[in-house]
């Protein structure tokens, strides 16, 4: 371990509910919790406000809903996650070479490696100016934690939260550590917790206490040994930069069980668009079609293709991805389908028929019935959806988003970023004037692209310090 607190890591705040709060003023200062809201959602991301009720990441949302029924609730916006998620790892790569993302919102940094950073006063002030910089260009709040280990320095952050700066000195380890519950350590999960707990420990002190050669007959040779060490402190794991993708997918769980089998080949021929999308925004290609069925037993199927070069062709992933789907028997229902594409290349196969030489992993029936083309699966009508937290634009009141809809009715609040709280106003869900919009940005922008002034001098963010 070094002796310097170089190692930064770096926590977006409560990253969804933020960027939601920011994006729309009516929900600063109040609960908002984001993710699935169907009845087998789970929450994604709760605001402070919320979890002041007890709701957390990773929850039910039926059990969110009973704990905060006046809590607004959204349905995830990951195109903008992930634009400002690249916002903040470019201001990362700023600092170093050596980037670990471990999330959209979390990553470790190497300052030493980037000669950003050699003692505690230059690795602080490098972290005030990452928080305020962060601040500048996304309008959010970001927790540093700086420590000479990548476990010290995200126990920092986490020390940090919210929106504030922690440096654990070389020397001050073991003093810290000692007290904090075992759950603290990385590798302990849930069942090492229990088991640790059951042998009568439960604070790092006690790991320490027990001695390697206990550890390593309560929880076997690697994890023993490796726990002991991080009791003691040592954590010499490098700050390993950001690897190259080994796929791409996408998948949807659905509320309620798919048994129409037009409607689950509508819904591969889109999962398939949103997947070459993905794929195309990464400057990829890929060789092989995998496809994801969870059937209404739980029972998980995958099938996948293989063709005889690399394509970021949307039809041909989609030919693939419907021939998978064939040898798939869907009649008892459907609760989750994904497209996914791996063999990743920076380069795309140019012949159009690639996939007439493709090998398949799974086979289909031999006998079947004739299959559709492409065009006619893509005009199956489907149901306009207005989800909740999403954008909207109105040919008469402008950029709003989408508060909640049903019974042929969508409701929307007209605000943006910059605006007040905005009116409530309630459409039919079929009004020509109502369409899907882009996100807009959180911060204002010069014509050149730079923040405005204000948000360049690193005056306070457009949202309240929230921490994740």
């Amino acid at each position: 371990m070094r002796n310097a607190p170089t190692i930064l890591h770096l926590d977006m705040d409560a990253f969804y509910a933020s960027v939601e709060q920011a994006s729309k003023p009516s929900l600063r200062g109040k609960a908002v919790i984001v993710g699935g809201l169907g009845p087998r959602g789970v929450v994604a991301t709760a605001s402070y406000e919320a979890r002041v009720f007890g709701v957390h990441s990773a929850m039910p949302m039926a059990q969110a809903r009973r704990l905060a029924p006046n809590a607004a609730y959204l349905v995830p916006r990951f195109g903008i996650y992930r634009e400002i998620s690249e916002q903040v790892m470019e201001l990362l790569r700023e600092l170093s070479p050596l980037v670990e993302p471990l999330s959209l919102d979390e990553a470790f940094v190497d300052l030493e490696a980037g000669g950003a950073a050699w003692d505690e006063e230059s690795a602080r002030l490098v972290g005030m100016k990452l928080r305020a910089d962060i601040r500048a260009v996304t309008g959010l709040a970001g927790s540093v934690g700086l420590a000479a280990s990548k476990m010290l320095a995200k126990i920092a952050s986490e020390e940090a939260k919210p929106d504030g700066l922690v440096v654990i000195e070389p020397g001050t380890e073991r003093a810290l550590l000692g007290p904090m519950p075992v759950r603290t350590l990385p590798g302990v999960g849930p069942a090492t917790g229990d088991h640790l707990r059951r042998a009568g420990i439960h604070t790092v002190d006690e790991i320490a206490e027990a001695g390697e050669d206990e550890l390593v007959r309560l929880l076997g040779k690697a994890h023993g040994h490796a726990l002991y060490a991080m009791a003691l402190a040592h954590d010499e794991r490098p700050v390993v930069a950001e690897r190259e993708a080994k796929s791409v997918s996408v998948e949807d769980t659905y509320d309620v069980d798919i048994h129409d089998r037009v409607r689950v080949g509508v819904e591969v021929q889109r999962l398939a668009d949103r997947c070459v999308r993905r794929l195309r925004a990464a400057g990829l290609s890929g060789r092989t079609i995998v496809l994801k069925v969870r059937r209404y037993d739980f029972s998980t199927l995958t099938r996948s293709e293989t063709l005889r070069g690399p394509t970021d062709d949307p039809a041909v992933v989609r030919e693939a991805a419907a021939r998978l789907l064939d040898s798939v028997d869907t009649t008892g229902g459907v609760r989750l389908l994904g497209v996914g594409v791996t063999g990743l290349a920076d380069y795309t196969q140019e012949d159009l028929f690639a996939q007439a030489a493709g090998v398949r992993v799974e086979h289909a029936d031999e006998e079947g019935e004739p299959e559709q083309t492409v065009q006619e699966r893509e005009v199956t009508p489907v149901e306009r959806r207005w989800a909740a937290g999403h954008d909207v634009r109105h040919a008469e009141f402008g950029h709003g988003w989408v508060q909640g809809s049903g019974l042929g009715r969508v409701t929307v609040r007209f605000e943006t970023p910059e605006s007040e709280p905005g009116r409530v106003r309630t459409f039919r869900v079929d009004d020509p004037a109502l369409e899907s919009a882009d996100p807009l940005p959180l911060v204002a922008r010069r014509p050149g692209g730079a923040p405005a002034e204000g948000a360049a001098a690193g005056v306070e963010p457009v949202v309240p310090g929230q921490g994740c």
